[in-house]
């Protein structure tokens, strides 16, 4: 009998398609709405299914960056065959994603058991969403905000795809609010840094999802609700993307750093109360 049903997965993809983007923690609602619902949130099952609905989510980024991709796909294509093609932005960029993605994976591998043990912990969201907002907060206010997408560098790609480590640890410290972090301390500016998020979470989540496949089928969570969640978190994560980019191009982030704070805080009382299991 499947961890997770029909109805509980939709809800879930829901959860992971509206948060996946936003600098909230996608992660971490996922963990405290299984929490909610009874769900055991360190079940490897449960670990492989919240990757894999991820899946969802990037796909809504393929579509609504499409064009985009394509672009960059192709220079990166050319430069491999013609050498004169290598000094455009976008053949660059193409390599300066697959370079700032190794150190996740390397850190994905090497921290599995923690990651899926005890740093999977309620406790571990509630102070990360708290930590992270002050990350966050601390970012907007440093940076100028004076460098747009054509000016980032392998230096940028490099810092903004490592700063993804400190979501994968600290579930609740959220990838999206990392990277977006480290792209305003950058001095790039909200719509550039959020992009840069974009682009650089592809290879990550997708590497992610497609790897706990087996575990999310094999233990415990059938096919009828993965795919729920998986179409679930698409159309809603396509939504989410659209809304985003055009929030931060005239506002900052103190509402996500509020709301975080006081999801985490909300959070910690929960589990103090015994209403949540950690």
């Amino acid at each position: 009998m499947s961890v997770i049903n029909v109805g509980q997965a939709v809800v879930l993809g829901a959860v992971e398609g509206v948060t996946e983007f936003l600098p909230v923690s996608s992660t971490g609602h996922l963990k405290i709405t299984e929490g909610l619902m009874g769900i055991p949130v360190d079940d490897n099952a449960v670990v492989g299914f919240s990757a894999v609905i991820q899946v969802g989510a990037i796909a809504a980024v393929l579509v609504y960056f499409f064009k985009d991709i394509v672009r960059i796909v192709s220079a990166w294509g050319r430069g491999l065959r013609d050498k004169d093609e290598r000094h455009s932005h976008d053949y660059k960029f193409g390599w300066w994603v697959i370079y700032a993605t190794i150190p996740i994976v390397v850190v994905g591998l090497a921290a599995k058991p923690l990651i899926e043990g005890p740093l999977a912990s309620l406790w571990v969201v509630a102070g990360s969403l708290i930590a992270g907002s002050g990350v966050m907060w601390a970012a907007d206010q440093m940076g100028r905000h004076k460098r747009g997408e054509d000016d980032t560098s392998f230096k940028d790609a490099m810092l903004v795809g490592s700063s993804q480590i400190l979501a994968l640890l600290f579930p609740g410290f959220s990838r999206s609010g990392a990277t977006m972090s480290t792209g305003l301390i950058l001095d790039l500016d909200r719509v550039a840094a959020t992009r840069l998020s974009f682009f650089l979470g592809i290879p990550a989540l997708t590497g992610a999802g497609l790897y706990e496949l087996k575990d999310a089928l094999g233990t415990g969570v059938g096919a009828a609700p993965l795919l729920a969640g998986t179409l679930v978190s698409f159309v809603v994560a396509y939504g989410s993307i659209a809304w985003l980019l055009k929030f931060v191009a005239k506002h900052s982030f103190n509402a996500f750093v509020i709301y975080r704070i006081v999801i985490g805080v909300a959070l910690f009382g929960l589990l103090g109360a015994g209403v949540l299991d950690s």
